[in-house]
């Protein structure tokens, strides 16, 4: 089986917020040398080399390498920042509110988001003018492409609002300054645009690890639907993956996220790392940087579990231990992330992305919506039974959400979910609020935080870009 790796470095004349960057930790390549994109991506070989630098984007410090499943939950009460001031204080500015637009974490994420889209978008113009030895690889490839622009619009737009919509290749830097940001309804009209053309193009499986696959797209259609309060059509797709009977809930909880049972039938769609190989440079530094301090070398105490998150965890919900363990000073760190056996900042878990489980407690909460309580029950109690609790009662429509939101923090912790979670069920000032207030922290938000603030160096670059008020 191919595995990961190699480093292309592509050079050309880019956009400034879309400047692509050198790539590392890609797929499925022998190393090859700097590339110019005037002159390349003229053959079959070369268009697969370059997908791989656009799967290579997503494993960027600023996206699933580090920065934003930080982003989907410090602000959250689900995790928190041990030393604030650690790392200029990126992490910390999150967990208190505080954020500024000089933040580097939300600069890199930026920047590194708008690499990808640039990158698919180099592939998406192209690819119809190149010969393939077999057109459905072809197919398959711009619903790759598809599925992982989607993905970081999507992204970007739940964490910024409105932005800069691009969707043909930048070849001329001039082309885009000064358009300011898009709408939020068109980049989530363009999300959806593209994964339904990604459902229509991919495959039902694949060979190679850490590819997209039909039900992947159909999985985020379903979460981007559920984002906008369209549950019938979430519904639908949802119910088209259980239909699939592509995925499957694991056994045993501690299974999913073993270093040696990775891309498991759980895992819909995951951004590949691995330990020991190319100098130890295709790892991730998640696990030393979400350690508590002290723990391990290196260790920052980032993005941990809160303890009144981890005391709500019943003592015979097996993912207590499967998912968090807690120091014997009494902090609570994830264990879905492994250590590595070469160095802390060469972890081997891959971040996933989409699983099946949560595509059960999403459409537990479609179904719940539109009024079908029996039908949302018997999805959540799957994944209930899974973790050994008992069966949860049938419940009135109010209860039941209460009850299908608070089983996502158990399941999803540590995936960059409940920040986003309590952004779209509008219950993110309410429920953050009451909880400054029970760990007697003086901080206290309104509706103007929802919103991160627009990197400083974007809006320097292209005044156009505004910042959000």
């Amino acid at each position: 089986m191919k595995k990961i790796i190699s480093k292309i470095k592509f050079t050309g004349s880019l956009l400034g917020l879309l400047a692509i960057a050198s790539c590392t930790k890609e797929l499925n390549q022998e190393p090859i040398t700097s590339k110019s994109l005037g002159s390349f991506l003229t053959t079959e070989t070369e268009v697969e080399e370059y997908i791989n630098a656009v799967y290579g984007t997503l494993q960027t410090n600023g996206l699933y390498g580090l920065y934003l499943p930080a982003i989907g939950e410090i602000p959250s009460d689900n995790t928190f920042d041990e030393v604030p001031a650690n790392d200029g204080g990126m992490y910390g500015q999150l967990d208190q509110f505080t954020t500024v637009a000089s933040n580097g974490m939300l600069s890199d994420f930026w920047k590194n988001s708008y690499q990808g889209i640039q990158r698919a978008n180099t592939v998406l113009n192209r690819v119809d003018g190149i010969a393939y030895a077999v057109p459905a690889i072809k197919q398959a490839r711009k619903g790759e492409m598809h599925f992982i622009r989607a993905l970081l619009y999507f992204n970007l737009v739940r964490v910024f609002g409105d932005v800069p919509l691009v969707t043909k290749e930048t070849t001329n830097p001039n082309e885009f300054f000064g358009q300011g940001r898009t709408s939020k309804d068109l980049v989530y009209a363009q999300v959806i645009t593209d994964l339904n053309s990604a459902v229509q193009e991919l495959p039902v499986s694949t060979g190679t690890p850490g590819k997209a696959i039909k039900t992947a797209a159909q999985s985020l259609l379903g979460k981007v639907y559920l984002t906008l309060g369209k549950f019938a059509e979430s519904r639908a797709v949802l119910a088209d993956v259980v239909a699939s009977g592509k995925h499957q809930l694991l056994n045993d909880p501690a299974d999913i996220f073993s270093v040696s049972n990775k891309n498991n039938s759980e895992i819909i769609f995951a951004v590949q790392f691995a330990s020991g190989l190319n100098g130890n440079s295709e790892g991730s530094s998640a696990y030393q940087q979400f350690s508590p301090s002290g723990s391990i070398s290196g260790a920052k105490g980032h993005n941990l579990p809160t303890k009144s998150f981890y005391q709500l965890y019943s003592a015979g919900d097996k993912r207590k231990s499967a998912y968090v363990g807690i120091t014997a000073a009494g902090t609570p760190f994830s264990t879905k992330l492994k250590a590595s056996a070469t160095t802390p900042v060469d972890g081997g878990s891959n971040f996933v992305v989409l699983r099946y489980a949560d595509v059960l407690l999403m459409l537990a909460e479609t179904e719940n919506e539109l009024g079908n309580q029996e039908n949302a029950i018997k999805s959540l109690n799957l994944v209930r039974r899974r973790a050994g609790l008992t069966d949860a009662a049938l419940q009135n429509q109010t209860e039941l959400r209460a009850a299908i939101l608070a089983e996502r923090r158990l399941e999803l912790i540590g995936e960059g979910d409940r920040w986003f979670d309590l952004l779209r069920t509008n219950t993110a000032v309410p429920v953050m609020n009451g909880w400054f207030a029970s760990q007697n922290i003086t901080t206290r938000i309104t509706t103007r935080d929802l919103l991160q603030p627009i990197p400083q160096d974007q809006i320097d670059t292209d005044p156009s870009i505004k910042q959000n008020l």
